[in-house]
């Protein structure tokens, strides 16, 4: 039986790509980094601990069972991230190494490490390509005029926030930026507009401009349209073929009791 490591974050991700590879005849070995992952994941028969900064010990575990293929699932905040990091000596010497501490630097720094292994890291859709966002109305409610003009220039502004690799979502208002993603998340910057700007915000998601499927392909699930319609906000606006859409008819269903709006664009 083909096996495949699953270096899982935190979400429900995992889980979606468990239920997938059951079916695929893939046998799973999870890489729990972090200990808020999911409990159902913990429960798994193959399910086996690590820091996120034990780099060297996963690629021994790996390369022990025989497993040559993994995939990064899950989310990881930079917060989570340098709040409880363990290195080992891998992992330090990768860390000296890096040009910069960006997100993707540090990702494909651990990447050509597990290539020198000869471990090869599969993109993140592999088994989820139905889960990607279409480039579609979802939604039954729809922006109106202005709205549109505030979406045209949220687009915008994620696209250059996401090009300087500082976050990928924004929150807008009437023609206006009101809150920029740093090393909060997606669910925080969303909490924070509404602080500051109240109800009828627009949660705008773009990718990277040059996204590898292999690590952080952005998600929006359930917990993010709940999140989004607490604040009172009018909808959120997504790129199409570049992000995972988790728990979509529930989403759909609690957006339309709500006048809220979800769309898929292609940029």
């Amino acid at each position: 039986m083909r096996k495949v490591g699953i270096i899982a974050g935190n979400g429900k991700l995992p889980l979606y790509f468990l239920k997938e590879a059951k079916q695929q005849n893939i046998e799973p070995y999870i890489i729990g980094i972090l200990e808020t992952i999911d409990e159902k994941l913990k429960a798994n028969e193959r399910y086996f601990k690590f820091n996120i900064g034990e780099v060297g010990r996963i690629v021994k575990f790996l390369i022990k069972n025989d497993i040559k293929e993994v995939v990064l699932l899950g989310k990881v905040e930079k917060a989570t991230i340098f709040q409880d990091l363990k290195l080992d000596s891998y992992g330090e010497k990768i860390l000296n190494k890096l040009p910069d501490r960006k997100d993707e630097t540090i990702l494909f720094g651990v990447i050509a490490f597990f290539r020198l292994n000869g471990i090869k890291v599969l993109p993140q859709n592999y088994l989820l390509s139905s889960l990607m966002f279409k480039e579609k109305e979802y939604t039954s409610v729809k922006p109106n005029f202005e709205e549109l003009k505030t979406i045209k220039l949220g687009v915008e502004a994620a696209k250059r926030l996401s090009e300087l690799d500082i976050g990928q979502t924004i929150v807008c208002k009437d023609s206006s930026v009101v809150a920029l993603e740093g090393i909060e998340g997606t669910d925080k910057t969303i909490e924070r507009a509404g602080k500051y700007a109240g109800k009828n915000c627009i949660i705008i998601k773009m990718s990277r401009p040059q996204q590898d499927m292999r690590v952080d392909v952005p998600t929006v699930g359930l917990n993010t349209i709940k999140k989004a319609i607490e604040i009172g906000a009018r909808g959120i606006v997504v790129e199409a073929n570049k992000m995972l859409f988790l728990d979509s008819e529930d989403s759909i269903r609690l957006a339309e009791q709500n006048n809220f709006f979800i769309i898929g664009v292609k940029i």
